[in-house]
């Protein structure tokens, strides 16, 4: 069993999470070894037992995406195939929203009564075109209810970008520009930051999670920027299956 991390965070106990790491899997070679990325130039069969694997850790049965660094959110328990979206979002016990990300930011959500869990995946683009708020929108509890994890991302002192990054975001909250420290002509960009500014202005204070770096932790995370070819993690979070529903645990029945 390789290893995952665990939220850090105080989502109800019913509402499970995780981010798979490098290790555990079958894969070799720049994927090596639990690359969870189907589209990526590894063999199909490794990626298939990897993603078998998977359900040792998170029993719910995922909705993959296919992410095209935009907004769009998808309902992972109505859903069919693999759908064009960066974020997904359900009510329904039993179903695992679910993210790919080798650098880029993956975010789960909840709401405090555990009645609804979201995923997102932001890259800078996603990030600054709104996925994030476009997933808590999805959600449709107030931001005041909802809290926030966010995984492992390529790290500030590695996430070099131009002008017209730092322009995107600068554009939209101008107090996003103490996420970006100048490096000879480009920029050093803060991913984790400029999320939680843009949480913050959507409403949402109860951020967790962060301090990761992707790139530099090549034992333990895939890397796009570092290595090019290579894998994927997950990160997941599902409601229990089978159980009460979390109103009812929340709300008893007096009578």
């Amino acid at each position: 069993m390789g290893e995952v991390i665990r939220p850090d965070w105080p989502a109800p106990p019913w509402v499970n999470s995780l981010m798979t790491t490098r290790s555990g899997g079958v894969s070799e070679g720049p994927y090596s070894s639990f690359n969870l990325g189907d589209h990526v130039g590894d063999d199909p069969a490794a990626v298939a037992e990897n993603r078998a694997r998977l359900r040792a850790y998170a029993p719910a049965q995922a909705c993959w995406l296919k992410q095209v660094h935009g907004a769009s959110v998808v309902e992972a328990d109505t859903v069919s195939g693999v759908p064009e979206a960066d974020a997904a979002m359900t009510r329904k016990p039993g179903a695992a929203c679910a993210v790919l990300t080798a650098d880029c930011l993956p975010v789960l959500f909840c709401d405090r009564r555990g009645t609804v869990v979201a995923a997102a995946h932001a890259g800078w683009r996603g990030l600054a075109g709104g996925v994030l708020e476009a997933a808590v929108a999805a959600m449709a509890v107030p931001a005041s209810e909802v809290m926030a994890w966010m995984g492992a991302a390529i790290g500030p002192q590695a996430f070099e970008v131009g002008e017209d990054v730092r322009q995107a975001f600068v554009r939209q909250h101008p107090e996003t520009a103490a996420a970006f420290a100048p490096r000879d002509q480009k920029w050093l960009a803060d991913i984790y930051r400029l999320a939680r500014i843009r949480l913050a202005q959507a409403g949402i204070n109860a951020v967790y999670g962060g301090g990761f770096c992707t790139w530099s932790e090549s034992q333990r995370f895939f890397s796009f920027r570092r290595d090019g070819h290579t894998g994927r993690m997950a990160s997941l979070i599902w409601i229990d299956k089978g159980q009460a529903s979390p109103a009812k645990r929340i709300n008893p029945d007096p009578n």
